[in-house]
Parts: structure tokens; sequence; C-alpha cells
């Protein structure tokens, strides 16, 4: 009998603990609101030369933001382009280029800051 007992308040206390856990998991934390708009950005390789990569940003947020391109080079160290700042509603460019003896951009990237 007291095997049951045990059995049946072992099974009321895992349950009462997923409950708990269930009820803390829909518990969200407070968060800083987030800006408004986004940063909508492109990468692409030049049209007359291979080993450069270009990212190109629109910033769409109500202040400024600061992004650089980032170029992966085949059979070359990757290389990141020149920083570059705007305000709400500009547009930039960054570019960088690959080594001499590189394969060309194999990729175009961003980081924004």
């Amino acid at each position: 009998m007291h095997s049951r007992k045990r059995i049946l308040a072992a099974g009321l206390a895992t349950a009462v603990s997923a409950v708990a856990l269930t009820v803390a998991g829909v518990a969200v934390p407070a968060q800083a609101a987030p800006a408004s708009g986004t940063v909508d950005c492109d990468g692409w390789v030049h049209n007359n030369d291979s080993d450069v990569g270009i990212a190109g940003c629109q910033n769409n947020t109500d202040h400024a933001v600061t992004f650089r391109a980032e170029i992966v080079c085949g059979w070359a160290p990757d290389v990141s382009g020149n920083w570059v700042t705007l305000n709400p509603g500009e547009y930039g460019e960054s570019t960088g280029s690959c080594a001499f003896y590189s394969t060309g951009v194999g990729s175009v990237g961003w980081t924004i800051q």
C-alpha cells in the first residue's frame, strides 16, 4: 500500500513540475522595443572585375547605421570592405577586392553595427 502512495505522490509531483515549467516557459522577459524599420542589404560581384565584391544597403530605420561588405575570396584570404555610415533613408555601398592570385569572389555578405 505504501508503494502505491509513493508512486502516486511521485506522479503528482512530476505533473505539478511539468505544469510549472510550462507556465514558466510562457512568460516572456521584458525587452527593449525594436527600432522601427530595417536595413535592407544585397551583395554582388562587380560586372567587370570578378575580384571585387560589393554590398549595398538601404537604411530604413530611424537611426544611423554602419555596415561593411564581407567578401569570401577563392584561394586567397577573405577581405572586408570599407565601413559606411548611413543616416535614416540613405543608401550606400561598401566594396572590397580579393588578392590578384584569388580565383575571384565566392560570395558577398555584410556586417551591420
